[in-house]
């Protein structure tokens, strides 16, 4: 399958722990930690979906909560299985975020599906993995689903880094809307705030926070990566009071979508 012989090699040759580690890398994770605690309580039962390397179901394990892990690309498995430590509980699987038969329905009281969402290129499959996602969570429990966010692409990779003439001369970016066309061999899809809206129309749910995981950080990266820690610190703060203001969260590189199951 094209999907995961482009993500294979993808995530095979990419540094995530890098990314994870600095600075401007620590800002999505922080402002998604913040979220996660918000609704987390003890004795929960948590799956992560797309777990990647196990940033996220590490810190959960190491926090005393049950934590399930599924991944698609064995060479994260890897690392994360490497990274556990006794005191951890996480149950690792290879699978695919769109069929997740190996769980019954109403078993967690937290899923997170902070990745699979960046690889799914048809409607069909994406709305497969958010109904898998509400699926095995119990009611009234609670989903995070990211996104990778059009337009910070458009400015990013388009305007500051010279590729938008291209882009639209090859079709990858529509030259009405600048939306981006994209599909398996261009690793991510991206979206805006209305195509969230759109795939979630239909879905029993009640939604909590639209959060920008990181705003203007990706714009920033070498001046917050050089910040002391005071002025990290401040920057956060500063980050975690705006990050759900709606006339900015458009302009962010990755967002999260919190909704509570009916």
């Amino acid at each position: 399958m094209d999907e995961l012989k482009y993500l294979t090699e993808y995530y095979n040759n990419y540094d995530e722990e890098g990314r994870l580690a600095s600075k401007h890398g620590q800002v999505e994770f922080l402002t998604t930690m913040k979220y996660i605690d918000m609704y987390l309580k003890k004795g929960m039962r948590v799956l992560e979906v797309g777990a990647g390397t196990g940033r996220y179901s590490l810190a959960l394990a190491e926090k005393g909560f049950q934590v399930d892990a599924i991944e698609l690309i064995q060479h994260n498995i890897d690392i994360l299985k490497g990274k556990i430590k006794e005191n951890c509980v996480i149950d690792i699987r290879q699978g695919n975020a769109i069929n997740l038969s190996c769980y019954d329905d109403e078993t967690f009281d937290i899923t997170l599906v902070l990745g699979p969402l960046y690889h799914l290129f048809n409607d069909d499959e994406k709305k497969l993995a958010i109904s898998e996602a509400i699926r095995v969570t119990k009611k009234g429990g609670v989903v995070f689903i990211s996104y990778c966010i059009n337009d910070a692409t458009i400015i990013g990779w388009g305007f500051v880094k010279g590729n938008i003439l291209n882009a639209i001369q090859s079709g990858i970016v529509d030259t009405d809307t600048y939306k981006c066309l994209s599909n398996p061999s261009l690793l991510f899809e991206l979206y805006r705030k209305e195509d969230i809206e759109q795939l979630m129309m239909g879905y029993d749910v009640e939604h909590l926070n639209y959060v920008a995981t990181d705003l203007a950080t990706n714009y920033m990266r070498d001046t917050i990566d050089a910040m002391d820690e005071k002025m990290f610190e401040t920057y956060l703060n500063y980050h975690l009071s705006i990050c759900e203001r709606s006339d900015l969260v458009g302009a962010t590189h990755h967002s999260l979508d919190i909704f509570r199951k009916r």
